[in-house]
């Protein structure tokens, strides 16, 4: 089908992906709070109250894992299989419409972007978005697969879980994992697992594999074996996962070392590995195998900036995505070196991709220091632990010094409104620049500004 076909009411339906998104997501949220306020999710057999099972549906659906109440004593097993159902929900369709875009706008843009339909041509029917959407589901559903099974084993050998029970953990904690949502059935999340491998490394593994995104675990997956041939977003997404994990690995090893209250008891195998699990999650994991509120400022510093950048654009993690941060990267770089290009590696950077990666920086930027000042106001806390309770929603992370949970209402209602914009607001504000773009027919007279 040809542009005038199908495309065109692609295009027309999502002229304003901020509308489309924002009325998926809250429907969604709304069915989840109403199921999470019978008294049949909660142990106690009472309603969780409104605030309560809103904030909990819409962490779940913006696959944060910012919780008010503990998850593992105060839901039922109704509760958690809603909590369950709702971050799968978010997940897929969080990587779906990212995806979907993806392809929308390689057709708008005239971009060949290298995913899941490989389209040669500037239209997109029917079959192409079929395409885009089975292989996503199918690429979840085999990631949540097997962490379920080496969870499942685990659990079963390890600690002497009946299978059922065994199976129940593996599958949510692999679904709460890949989808980057953090939820957990321990009141401590998993610092009693801080040295076992056999559930660090398969959960960190999910994490990260979900927060790469679709088209660049795909395009991995056909061609791991030639790096050159890797689109620029495949070698920003790698490269920078890459060194933002290993600084953060670093960091978290030399900050933290001696630290009584987080890895100073460990052994040296047990330090490496908790550091290497802390500097992935702030990709948007969300789960901690030490007291985040017993970090050191140092630490929790550095957790604030990687929670910030989050992971890869069409993913289930949030961010303003490494994409974006490596794009700036190399934006400056540029500027540095007084290039009028932005070249990654034999690619020139288009000049409104640059205005879109500045303007969702400064954007986001923004939203989280009124924020942190609103936070500031409305609790007794300090800078640093709001700061990281802001970045920590705004991000859909899900890691918490404590905050949410000691907070008012009106703090829980703040931190639920930054969830859901710092969910849709990246993926939205992106594409509607881009599907924005056109082409000014005439130049106005140039004026240098002074700047610095």
């Amino acid at each position: 089908m040809k542009r005038g076909g199908w495309g065109s009411v692609l295009l027309d339906r999502f002229h304003h992906p901020t509308q489309v998104v924002a009325t998926g997501f809250g429907a969604v949220i709304l069915l989840g709070s109403v199921l999470l306020a019978l008294p049949m999710a909660t142990t106690t057999g009472e309603s969780a109250g409104l605030v309560t099972a809103m904030f909990t549906a819409t962490s779940a659906v913006c696959v944060t894992g910012l919780v008010v109440v503990d998850t593992a004593t105060h839901w039922s097993l109704f509760g958690e299989v809603v909590i369950a159902g709702l971050i799968q929900v978010g997940g897929l369709g969080i990587m779906t419409l990212a995806t979907l875009f993806t392809v929308l706008l390689s057709g708008r843009l005239g971009l060949r972007a290298k995913i899941a339909l490989q389209t040669e041509t500037k239209s997109l029917s029917i079959s192409d978005v079929r395409r885009v959407v089975r292989n996503v589901v199918l690429f979840a559903l085999a990631g949540e697969a097997i962490t379920t099974v080496i969870l499942t084993a685990r659990f079963m050998i390890g600690y002497g879980e009946p299978f059922g029970e065994a199976l129940y953990l593996g599958a949510f904690h692999a679904i709460s994992a890949f989808n980057n949502a953090g939820f957990a059935l321990w009141p401590d999340n998993l610092m009693g697992f801080v040295n076992d491998a056999w559930i660090c490394l398969p959960i960190a593994t999910a994490v990260v594999v979900g927060g790469l995104g679709f088209p660049v675990v795909f395009e991995l997956a056909r061609s791991w074996r030639t790096p050159r041939r890797w689109s620029v977003l495949t070698r920003v997404t790698v490269g920078v996962s890459i060194i933002l994990i290993a600084v953060g690995t670093l960091v978290f090893l030399a900050t933290e070392w001696h630290n009584p209250r987080t890895m100073g008891p460990l052994d040296d195998g047990g330090k490496v590995m908790a550091s290497f699990f802390a500097a992935v999650m702030p990709r948007s994991g969300g789960f901690n195998t030490v007291d985040i509120a017993a970090l050191n400022p140092s630490s929790m510093l550095v957790m604030d900036v990687l929670m910030f950048i989050g992971g890869g654009s069409a993913s289930t993690a949030g961010g303003i995505k490494v994409t974006t941060f490596g794009l700036l990267a190399f934006i400056i770089w540029a500027e540095l070196r007084g290039e009028n290009r932005v070249n990654v590696g034999h690619r020139r950077l288009p000049e409104a991709t640059q205005r879109q990666a500045v303007t969702i920086t400064l954007v986001s930027v923004g939203l989280v220091a009124v924020s942190t000042y609103a936070l500031l106001v409305l609790t007794p806390y300090s800078l640093d632990r709001v700061l990281f309770e802001a970045i920590s929603a705004f991000s859909t992370n899900g890691l918490s010094t404590g905050v949410t949970v000691e907070t008012s209402p009106a703090g829980h209602i703040l931190l639920l409104m930054l969830m859901f914009v710092g969910r849709i607001g990246p993926l939205t504000l992106g594409s509607a620049l881009a599907l924005k773009e056109r082409t000014r027919r005439y130049e106005l007279p140039e004026e240098r500004v002074i700047v610095g």
